[in-house]
């Protein structure tokens, strides 16, 4: 296998764009990772901001991880968190979860940014009906340390020998890298499922050329140089493979098709909770 290169789905959500990297028709995963997400980078006038109306997921761990701005999660257990900079939010779904996303009131009437990633980690399929659960990880918590020339922080998982205070149900990792102009690191082949997302300059791996939001996928089994022209950010995951395939419906995920025509059914009778709080809710999509 060579390292396969794909484009992002743009989608524009009012006011920001978010940009899909995962699922690809040939790589629908990779390790854990079954959905990848680059929101803005964006700018919102004084009284705007972002609004995620409370919607329902199950089989999965929602990850976010911001560059710039705030956003305040709400969730069915009464968990109420501001994300910032450098932190880390997971939210393990389980056998159901509903969460809304929003600009905390001081920032909206500002006038805040929103940039940053948010990922979806399929949970193995024993996990995949644990009971739901939210944790908040500061950014001073995370490892934080250098390979050759890139700076980088460990979000999840276990790389480089470091292993981040975030509980993972799988063998995984997910990275943060800045690496500086004309800099260069090696990612050693410690996992067998390896993806990198240029997040905002080119980079080049094993001399093959990563455009800007774009994402590769690497062959298993062979350390692969990052270099960067200029100064770069990127984001590094993996780990192994899952379990067997998924379905992905909406906001759900399962490895059984019955499962998620429950969680649909769940969600028309609004039998799944509400958040407190926060009256609002995105109806079951037609499709």
């Amino acid at each position: 296998m060579t390292i396969q290169i794909f484009d992002p789905k743009v989608h524009d959500l009012g006011g920001f764009q978010v940009r899909r990297l995962l699922p690809q028709l040939r790589a629908r995963h990779v390790g854990p990772f079954v959905f990848f997400d680059h929101m803005g980078p964006a700018q919102f006038a004084p009284g705007r901001g972002v609004d995620v109306r409370p919607h329902p997921h199950i089989g999965l761990a929602t990850v976010t991880y911001l560059f710039r701005g705030a956003m305040e999660h709400r969730d069915s257990l009464g968990n109420v968190q501001t994300i910032r900079p450098g932190d880390v939010n997971w939210m393990t779904a389980g056998r159901g979860i509903v969460h809304s996303e929003r600009s905390p009131v001081a920032e909206r009437a500002a006038g805040d940014a929103l940039h940053g990633i948010q990922t979806w980690v399929a949970l193995p399929q024993n996990a995949e009906e644990v009971e739901p659960d939210f944790h908040h990880h500061p950014a001073s918590s995370l490892p934080r340390f250098t390979s050759d020339d890139a700076n980088l922080t460990l979000i999840a998982g276990s790389s480089f020998g470091q292993t981040s205070p975030v509980a993972t149900f799988s063998k995984m990792f997910y990275l943060a890298a800045e690496v500086p102009a004309g800099g260069a690191m090696v990612l050693p082949a410690e996992h067998v499922e390896r993806g990198v997302y240029a997040t905002d300059a080119p980079l080049l791996m094993d001399g093959i050329e990563l455009a800007p939001m774009h994402i590769a996928v690497l062959p298993s089994g062979k350390d692969v140089e990052i270099r960067a022209a200029a100064a770069a950010r990127a984001m590094i995951f993996g780990g192994d493979p899952i379990d067997g395939e998924r379905h992905l419906y909406w906001n759900f995920v399962s490895s059984s098709r019955e499962r998620i025509e429950r969680a649909k059914s769940d969600w028309r009778a609004m039998r799944f909770g509400t958040v407190p709080g926060d009256a609002e809710f995105i109806p079951l999509p037609d499709y």
